[in-house]
């Protein structure tokens, strides 16, 4: 037992010297947080908890008042929440807005830090930066993007960087002007990509992280087949791949990426329906997630209200897996838990989230017979509960081999 002891002492020194993180325990409950939009029963934000035991979501509760907050990110300190406001008109001018939230670290409720105007109307989606610098946001009704810096106290400061994206496509309905749907940063911080359905194109910015400043990229961007309709991007876990799926088209497109040069190369455009069947009327995408894994990549239908699976093979192609009823109306964002253990639909026509289970060898999704029952739910985001308070040094004269308390 000793020399067991003496052992682990020697791989914790190491770790400390090389720098090397020592694993700690995890909690078992993540904080759930979902934005909404507040046109119909909805108020804001709302917050539950998430048991990766189980599986089983806690009760769902407001954690702040504010107009169609559509999407969140969550400051890598996990004290601060971000969300988009998307409307058309802010500050008496044509803009949506961001608004900043501090976490009560507590009680997971959120207080109004302040709000920055998005620099277009209907900002959709935002990411904070990996060094917690700056949020980035993409108006879908403006078709523009820009940086915000972030102050030291959480707050939004006054735009740092902003690109009015020009163009069309070839649906005179959807794509007669451009609309970015979506922006997101690389594993290196390097490089932003804005998919924007009205000109079927994912923009490429090179992204300075000190200033903020957003600058077109050699090239300045992809395209997509036409009518595709880009909406949200994602990552592969190895930062080697990525992912676009395309609302309008019901497709996943597959690139391979340079992080050196910030260059996409599409592979593979694959369809997000049953093997034989074509988009029809009412049915689009919404959301498209990689398991942490990296095997396999999910996307959402709606209208045919389903997550597709796709498999990836050891060359990165991906194939079909199957289509899994969400078992609600209107599937947006969903969200799959660090551990890659669970899956949350969140269903925005039937008012309710479904938890699945992930099969970790398949993919294969299983209703846990969980739901957890929000209004017109549009996008979760998961934080790690806080762990507990450390426990003080015995005062001089005490013992200081007591077992007692961590308060």
């Amino acid at each position: 037992m000793k020399f067991l002891r003496f052992l682990a002492g020697i791989v914790v020194a190491v770790h400390v010297l090389t720098g090397a993180p020592v694993a700690q325990a995890q909690p078992n409950e993540l904080r759930v947080y979902i934005g909404t939009y507040t046109d119909k029963k909805s108020k804001g934000i709302y917050m539950s908890q998430l048991d990766l035991a189980t599986g089983r979501p806690g009760l769902a509760q407001l954690a702040a008042e504010t107009v169609n907050p559509s999407f969140l990110a969550i400051h890598p300190n996990g004290r601060v929440l971000y969300a988009v406001n998307e409307v058309g008109e802010f500050g008496g001018k044509k803009s949506g807005a961001v608004s900043a939230f501090a976490i009560d670290r507590a009680t997971g409720l959120l207080t109004l830090l302040n709000q920055q105007p998005s620099g277009g109307g209907g900002p959709c989606h935002l990411v904070v930066d990996r060094t917690g610098r700056h949020v980035l946001v993409a108006n879908y009704g403006g078709g523009s993007v820009g940086s915000l810096p972030i102050q030291a106290d959480g707050k939004l400061g006054q735009m740092a960087s902003f690109h009015q994206h020009k163009g069309s496509s070839v649906n005179p309905q959807r794509q007669k002007e451009p609309h970015a749907h979506s922006v997101n940063l690389d594993r290196n911080n390097r490089f932003a990509y804005v998919a924007d359905l009205g000109l079927d194109k994912i923009l490429i910015y090179r992204f300075d992280d000190v200033s903020g400043v957003l600058a077109p990229n050699d090239p300045p961007w992809v395209s997509v087949t036409p009518g595709a309709g880009p909406r949200h991007f994602t990552f592969h876990p190895n930062g080697s791949r990525a992912y676009v799926i395309n609302e309008m088209a019901c497709t996943v497109t597959a690139f391979l990426h340079d992080a050196k040069l910030g260059v996409l190369k599409e592979t593979q455009t694959i369809s997000t329906l049953p093997p034989g069947q074509s988009v029809a009327k009412g049915q689009s995408t919404a959301e498209v997630v990689v398991h942490p894994s990296g095997r396999f990549v999910y996307g959402s239908n709606r209208g045919h209200d389903t997550i597709v699976i796709l498999a990836m093979d050891a060359t990165g192609k991906l194939s079909h897996v199957e289509n899994v009823p969400t078992q609600g109306k209107t599937p947006r964002n969903f969200a799959i838990d660090p551990t890659g253990s669970y899956l949350l639909a969140e269903n925005q026509g039937s008012d309710g989230i479904v938890v699945f289970r992930i099969d970790p060898q398949t993919g294969r999704l299983t209703p846990t017979g969980q739901t957890l029952a929000v209004p017109s739910p549009v996008c979760v985001k998961f934080l790690m509960a806080p762990a507990p308070a450390p426990v003080a040094p015995p005062a001089e004269g005490q013992p200081k081999n007591r077992r007692r308390q961590l308060l």
